[in-house]
């Protein structure tokens, strides 16, 4: 059971997040999905690539909620030509002016930061992108043999062109799975898109408030990794990632028939601790499977690879996730 101090702290990021939604909407219209599992994976300490076109307000939606948050925001444009030091910093090589003495100084790259942008990831070469996914992963940067760790809370927030394909470097599996969400960027609905262009076309100074400090999201971002979860759900979790494994004994055979590769250990992990992010951002001390639920196609649709034959079909991994999701039952695993 959580405590009472977890439970109130839980109730009070509720309320937050509330905060947080009404100043986001002032330069965000629609995009309620989006905008709730951007914050939970902040809340869950995952990184996330955004998948949509161009001109649905990816870099918009990112850099006003480090505003809202008082966090560093750093864009970067990824490029064919985008080197690794381009992004971590280089050393540089300075004269003393009172000892005449030449030594090399570190100069930091723009990722470090709180929240950096990776705008167009898949533009640039693997180099490049292999150094961006090791700040990731190890939260710091290395140069000449020197750690410099990076401020926290760090997150990255990664976006990719579905549409344009030619002179990119798409991310491979693996790497991948450094990301805890994939989200879909969808075209706003009729009624959101009249009113973005009502709003956009006009002239407006909209202001944003500070709602959180970093020091309030690192103490809130513990408070998600304490949230306890029950047995029922965590099995729940599990059996939905071994579920899209084509190779397990208890393979659907829809699975087997579309899925080349499904999701690793690192799926269940993030099911779980997106869960508690998201349970704490309603309010809730305690994660249920509709909190799994939620999370379901964000965490796993990058980390299946349909096969072939699903190709043939036109079956994506979203379809094999609906799947996935009719065919394992909370009831069947409950002890």
């Amino acid at each position: 059971m959580p405590s009472v101090d977890d439970a109130q702290a839980a109730e009070e990021m509720g309320r937050i997040r509330k905060i947080l939604d009404a100043e986001l909407s002032k330069r965000i219209v629609g995009q309620k999905r989006i905008i709730e599992l951007l914050l939970t994976s902040m809340f869950a300490r995952g990184h996330c690539l955004f998948v949509g076109v161009p001109g649905l307000a990816k870099t918009l939606l990112i850099s006003t909620l480090a505003q809202a948050l008082n966090l560093r925001f750093n864009r970067i444009q990824f490029t064919p030509d985008l080197m690794p030091s381009d992004i971590t910093g280089t050393d540089v090589l300075e004269e003393d002016a009172t000892t005449g003495k030449r030594i090399f100084r570190f100069i930091q790259g723009p990722v470090f930061c709180n929240i950096l942008l990776a705008d167009e990831i898949n533009r640039t070469p693997p180099k490049t992108q292999a150094a961006l996914l090791q700040a990731m992963q190890e939260q710091q940067v290395t140069a000449s043999g020197t750690n410099y760790p990076l401020t926290p809370p760090f997150l990255v927030f990664a976006t990719q062109n579905p549409i344009e394909q030619e002179g990119t470097y798409p991310l491979p599996e693996a790497q991948l799975d450094r990301f805890m969400f994939s989200i879909d960027v969808q075209y706003p609905e009729f009624e959101d898109e009249v009113e973005i262009v009502r709003t956009t076309t006009r002239p407006r100074d909209t202001q944003i408030n500070k709602v959180l400090t970093p020091e309030e999201i690192c103490r809130f971002q513990d408070l998600v990794l304490r949230v306890p979860v029950a047995d029922h759900v965590v099995r729940y979790a599990v059996k939905l990632v071994q579920a899209t494994r084509p190779a397990a004994e208890s393979a659907l055979p829809f699975v087997k028939e579309y899925v080349s590769w499904g999701a690793g250990p690192r799926a269940s992990q993030c099911l779980i601790l997106g869960g508690k992010a998201h349970a704490v951002l309603n309010g809730r001390s305690w994660v249920g499977t509709d909190d799994v639920r939620f999370l379901a196609h964000s965490v796993l649709q990058h980390r299946i690879l349909p096969n072939f034959h699903a190709e043939a079909d036109r079956i994506d991994s979203r379809a094999i996730i609906d799947e996935v999701l009719r065919s394992v039952v909370e009831e069947d695993i409950r002890r």
